[in-house]
């Protein structure tokens, strides 16, 4: 047990929960879940908002045993919580199988990506959590339950922010295995730009822009290598690896150049064996409908003047939708703006205010993790099914052994 502060990865959050539990073993977490009052899960702790923070204890599954267990007569892979996505990956890529999607990261928790709605990209590719068959958790009585894409429930307790109890296992689709290629183009030019040819380039597209100009500075295609090479004479090739952050080295990033490699170690833009950067910044997301993508961009770019001198990166890509009933694509194809910012929360929120203004005539949803400035109870006029999960966390959850602070203005309507 940890008594000392703790805080997420940036260090922008120190959580007011005093304790930090690592049982190792699964009788031992449904013990400690049924003689808690109020208990989270903490993952990887890369949220940058207080979404993971308990009034009372919190739990870390890193403890647990590293389960991976591969079916590959029915593409399904079992996988303990507290999985990272590095290691999930290799163990599929040893099976001659592989995961649909991957983040940008694959440092991150299993659980705690798909429970916050984390995607990758790719217009045809959903979230992560679009891939999750089965949901295996603890309730507040340190009952075991299990459920399957046959309950009703399903689509509720995928993406669902912890309120139900302690994800212990997922049970995941799996695709064969494919190739892919790095391609990286230079200085893209905001004007003219056909967002919906540039985001089908390739199987999964990412697109870089600092906003000190309107143009994009780098834009990834990550093409399957059974796929042609794709044209694309708008922007030069780059002859030389990058970083999509200025000034960050290259060698923190999957291999580029078009030298073609398994689909876990291109997907994500960062190595497993570097972490991409020290934690010092900030995260804002935001999803809308993807038809919006052209207006967004020239909204963000009618304020760049007060993004740049607080931004580090902004990244803009699609995600395809899904059914989870609070994930930030639900029901739409969607595009996704992702700004990495400086450290100071002080000269950041005010910046994030203002996007949130300028993008707020597309119905934006912010990534459940990261820092945005909307209250949220304002949120559940955007999920369309944010009554269903109130009611569905009432039912699993009815003393409220899994809700904080956060989760309580989401749900405050019903309680």
């Amino acid at each position: 047990m940890t008594t000392s502060p703790i805080t997420n990865w940036a260090g922008n959050i120190t959580y007011a929960a005093k304790e930090l539990h690592r049982p190792h073993s699964q009788d031992a977490l449904r013990a400690l879940v049924a003689d808690s009052e109020k208990v989270r899960v903490l993952g990887s702790g890369h949220s940058f908002n207080t979404l993971a923070d308990s009034e009372g204890m919190l739990v870390s599954l890193s403890g647990l045993p590293p389960v991976i267990d591969v079916d590959t007569a029915a593409r399904t892979v079992r996988v303990a919580g507290g999985v990272r996505y590095a290691e999930l990956a290799r163990r599929v890529h040893e099976h001659g199988l592989a995961l649909h999607n991957m983040a940008s990261l694959p440092h991150i928790s299993v659980a705690g990506s798909v429970a916050t709605g984390t995607h990758g990209s790719g217009l045809a590719n959903g979230s992560l959590a679009s891939a999750v068959r089965e949901v295996e958790l603890v309730t507040a009585d340190g009952s075991l339950t299990v459920i399957g894409r046959d309950d009703p429930r399903f689509d509720g307790a995928v993406t669902s922010l912890g309120a139900l109890g302690v994800v212990t296992a997922l049970t995941l689709d799996l695709v064969p295995h494919f190739e892919v290629a790095q391609h990286v183009h230079l200085g893209l030019p905001l004007a003219d730009l056909d967002f919906e040819t540039v985001a089908g380039l390739a199987y999964s597209v990412s697109l870089f822009t600092d906003w000190r100009a309107p143009r994009f500075t780098q834009v990834w295609l990550k093409r399957r290598t059974d796929r042609p090479v794709p044209a694309f004479p708008r922007a030069p090739a780059a002859t030389e690896p990058v970083h999509p952050v200025p000034g960050m080295p290259a060698v923190n990033c999957t291999e580029q150049l078009g030298t073609p490699g398994p689909w876990h170690e291109r997907l994500p833009h960062f190595r497993a064996e570097f972490m991409p950067s020290s934690g010092a910044e900030l995260q804002s997301e935001y999803l809308l409908p993807r038809p919006y993508a052209m207006e967004a961009l020239r909204a963000l770019d009618g304020i760049r003047e007060r993004i740049a001198p607080v931004l580090r990166v902004c990244e803009v890509r699609t995600v395809a939708a899904d059914a989870q009933w609070l994930s930030p694509a639900y029901g739409r194809d969607s595009v996704a703006f992702h700004f990495t910012w400086i450290e100071d929360a002080a000269a950041v929120l005010p910046v994030v205010r203002l996007v949130e203004a300028a993008l707020a005539p597309f119905d934006p949803r912010p990534h459940w993790g990261k820092v945005f400035a909307v209250p949220l109870a304002d949120l559940r006029e955007r999920y369309p099914l944010a009554a269903a999960f109130s009611a569905l966390v009432a039912e699993v959850d009815p003393a409220g052994t899994f809700t904080n602070a956060f989760l309580g203005d989401f749900l405050q309507p019903l309680s």
